[in-house]
């Protein structure tokens, strides 16, 4: 039987480590222009020693730099307070030298050095008895200095004296902030409560209507009950039934509906369309809407078959979600991180580095790492710590622009019909081959084109748009997927409504272009656009 007891044991093993500065550099690669300017400045906040190169001021090297950096790099050995001591008495004993070097003049009965008057003109001080005698004179120097340019007169006559009247530098004015003057998005709720301020209705029912409007969801829909409504509220039924009328006459049509219909005939009411034919279809034909059966439905209502299509244009115009313009995720900041400039028959490649600031070293804080300097330790290492930092973030900012502009090279050179001619001429490339041509791993090139953009002659592209799959067959090796799709959608566009391409035809079609699809991946492509079935399609007769 083994028994268990603690033992030591030796293990040799390979690990791959990050390193804060690959840590680093990766993150910087895959930020986009507005990312890494608010990075750049939350590091000048936080690291003294980078600053902008607009500021003015001494500017100091990363090669000018590093035999300062290096100095202070030999560890600490283990009898330093050995060699501390010893040091100790050196000083102690080469001050003792200086003394005795000393003219005997200069010493007392005492033994000690002292200076008359009369002999402080001709005496010269060397070592440490100079360094007090300086310290001597600044010191006398302070003493006689006017003690009433000491005295802060402005504050005295501001806290004693009232004069009546204070000029405008003088008074302190606490000034709204700046987020007081930011746009903030309209909700859907603040739009409909300032319609709702000015209705002409009772304060119970205002309450009530302002529960309701608590209730919507994102798309404008009541999602509670007028019972629960009014429980919650300590509202009568009538008044909750009031305040829901009042909140469906508000902008936009159809808020406040219980479910679709309800949302789609608040809106034709709007228009004036209560009781037509688009009334009366939405409230008791709307499967037949749904399965697109028009000549049933001219049939059922007794209507012109134009009166029909009139009708379901309109209703094809309405909004089912009312509310969602005004709980949106909003417009999206876009701005390019590079551009493709055509000049002649090649394209160039210039890097967007607009308001990015342009960082340098502060070379004030270099005397802080010499030793002779008076600074300790602690701060010799805290600055050489700051200086050290800056130089990672500047040399992984520059790689960032040389992996990005080497990336687009690859992307001109092999995109170069695109750029000319358009999108129907986009070539498939994948993220591999680019790697390879550049020299790095593909998971570098994926985080150089995540969340990036370019401003091309064709238009502003993510630059990871460029990136497609190629369909394989005879004559579709060159074909990339996004195109595939797009003919997919440009045959289902083309297509006899009474008689819509099933994903079978779809099939043959392409294959008869020499592009080798099966009818499973015509399926998949056709529900990735959101396309409907063929029985969905088709419009009956």
């Amino acid at each position: 039987m083994s028994m268990l007891s603690p033992r030591l044991q030796l293990k040799v093993a390979q690990k791959q480590i990050l390193t804060p500065g690959l840590v680093q550099m990766v993150t910087v690669l895959q930020l986009n222009r507005l990312e890494l300017k608010e990075m750049i400045n939350q590091e000048i906040i936080n690291n003294p020693v980078l600053e902008e190169s607009a500021e003015g001021g001494e500017e100091i090297s990363a090669e000018e730099l590093q035999p300062l950096l290096e100095g202070d790099r030999i560890n600490d050995p283990a009898d330093q307070p050995i060699l501390e001591a010893a040091m100790v008495d050196m000083h102690r004993a080469d001050a003792a030298g200086e003394m005795g070097a000393l003219s005997p003049d200069l010493i007392g009965d005492s033994g000690t050095a002292t200076l008359e008057a009369g002999n402080l003109e001709g005496a010269v001080l060397d070592g440490p008895l100079a360094d007090a005698a300086g310290s001597d004179a600044q010191m006398e120097a302070t003493v006689a200095a006017d003690p009433f340019e000491e005295i802060d007169y402005g504050s005295f006559f501001e806290d004693y004296l009232d004069p009546g009247y204070k000029s405008p530098a003088s008074e302190v004015v606490e000034k709204p902030s700046f987020e007081t003057f930011l746009s903030q998005p309209v909700t859907l709720p603040d739009h409909l409560r300032s319609q709702l301020s000015v209705s002409l209705i009772s304060d119970d029912v205002r309450d009530a209507a302002e529960s309701i409007i608590g209730n919507l969801d994102e798309d404008g829909y009541l999602i509670a009950s007028l019972d629960e409504i009014a429980n919650i509220g300590s509202h009568s039924r009538h008044q909750v039934e009031e305040a829901l009328r009042a909140v469906q006459s508000l902008e936009p049509a159809g808020v406040g509906a219980r479910d679709l219909k309800e949302c789609l005939l608040l809106q034709i009411e709007s228009r004036n369309g209560r009781y037509g034919v688009a009334w009366q279809i939405v409230t008791k034909h709307l499967r037949l809407l749904e399965t697109r059966q028009f000549k049933e439905l001219a049939k059922v209502l007794g209507r012109p078959q134009e009166h029909i299509e009139i009708a379901v244009r309109m209703i094809r115009h309405l909004n089912p979600r009312p509310g969602i313009r005004y709980s949106g995720p909003g417009a999206r900041l876009v701005e390019p991180d590079v551009y493709f400039i055509k000049d002649g028959d090649d394209y160039l490649i210039q890097m967007n580095d607009e308001e990015v600031p342009q960082l340098r070293l502060n070379a004030q804080y270099r005397k802080m790492l010499d030793r002779d300097n008076g600074a300790t330790k602690e701060v010799r290492d805290y600055v050489r710590e700051r200086y050290t930092s800056a130089i990672m973030l500047m040399k992984n900012i520059e790689q960032r622009k040389q992996t990005i502009q080497r990336v687009c090279e690859s992307i001109k050179r092999r995109q170069a019909e695109f750029l000319a001619q358009g999108l129907d001429f986009l070539k498939p490339m994948m993220i591999k081959e680019v790697a390879e041509e550049v020299g790095v791993h593909p998971s570098t090139v994926s985080r150089a084109v995540a969340n990036k953009y370019a401003h091309t002659p064709q238009g502003v592209f993510e630059l990871r748009y460029f990136f497609s799959e190629s369909v394989q067959g005879p004559s579709g090796g060159d074909l990339p997927l996004l195109l595939l799709k797009r003919k997919v959608k440009k045959m289902i566009e083309e297509e006899n409504p009474r008689r819509p391409l099933t994903d079978e035809q779809i099939t043959s079609l392409l294959q008869a272009e020499g592009i080798d699809v099966t009818r499973r991946t015509v399926a998949k492509y056709r529900e990735d656009m959101k396309i409907p079935s063929t029985h969905q399609r088709r419009v009956r007769e």
